[in-house]
């Protein structure tokens, strides 16, 4: 018989059940995965998002337009505290849009977008209340020092 999973490990893993719902496209999974009413979410770009609806349309209208996306999240740090779990992570982000011919992929392109996932404790368990994701910019520490032209730029 296997130990029951920590809050933490039950939080992570629906952390990359989000994830991997938006890889395969699966809205009625990702829908499933948030909480009723009064949420929030932020993509790389947009304004602040608030409720149910607002929120899960956001997401179908990028699931409609992405014609292919991969997260490889890293520097993953979960924290709970009572029914209110954090996650911070990177999100290396492969995504291809539409195909300029039939049946070919488009053009893929990698980004860096940091986000915080904030989740609440329900009976059906761990579902995500809030959303923000920022993207990483170009590091111009490097140019400052005289490293490098241009400094760093955010990418896979």
């Amino acid at each position: 018989m296997s130990p029951a999973r920590t809050d933490q490990e039950l939080v992570e893993q629906a952390n990359t059940a989000l994830y991997e719902a938006m890889e395969q496209g699966d809205f009625e999974a990702l829908s499933g995965m948030w909480l009723e009413g009064d949420v929030s979410c932020v993509h790389p770009g947009w304004p602040v998002l608030r409720g149910h609806s607002e929120v899960l349309r956001s997401y179908a209208l990028i699931m409609a337009n992405t014609e292919y996306i991969q997260f490889f999240l890293t520097d993953v740090e979960v924290s709970v505290v009572a029914d209110t779990a954090l996650v911070t992570c990177t999100e290396n982000i492969l995504s291809g849009g539409p195909a300029e011919e039939e049946g070919e992929l488009g053009p893929l392109v990698g980004q860096l977008v940091v986000a915080t996932n904030v989740f609440r404790r329900t009976a059906d368990g761990w579902k995500v209340w809030s959303h923000h994701g920022s993207p990483v910019l170009a590091d111009t520490q490097d140019e400052e020092d005289g490293e490098g032209e241009g400094g760093k730029t955010a990418g896979l």
